[in-house]
């Protein structure tokens, strides 16, 4: 969990899932997040390599980013999890916390 904790990288991981997609595709599909955030947790995940950062030479410039297999590795048990957040066990938990 230390190495995916946190708000934004389960986020991430899951939102790249099995394709590649550009800074600003990641920035719509979570439109909470701020550019500088999402550029350190994606600079992270690379660091971490879950992921993979590929520029390409053309103009204007273009970068894509894609789960490399230990990203894809991690993608059933982000299913399972949310499997588990949507259960009724989770839903009666997190009524119990309010």
């Amino acid at each position: 969990m230390s190495i995916i904790g946190g708000k934004w990288k389960p986020i991430i991981i899951n939102c790249l899932g099995d394709k590649s997609l550009r800074f600003g595709k990641l920035n719509q599909l979570m439109p909470a997040i701020s550019n500088k955030v999402l550029s350190n947790e994606l600079k992270e995940l690379e660091a971490l390599t879950l992921i993979e950062r590929k520029e390409f030479q053309e103009l204007p410039p273009r970068v894509e980013y894609k789960l490399t297999a230990a990203g894809q590795s991690l993608l059933p048990i982000m299913h399972e999890v949310a499997k588990w957040g949507n259960s009724h066990l989770a839903k009666q938990l997190e009524t119990q916390l309010q």
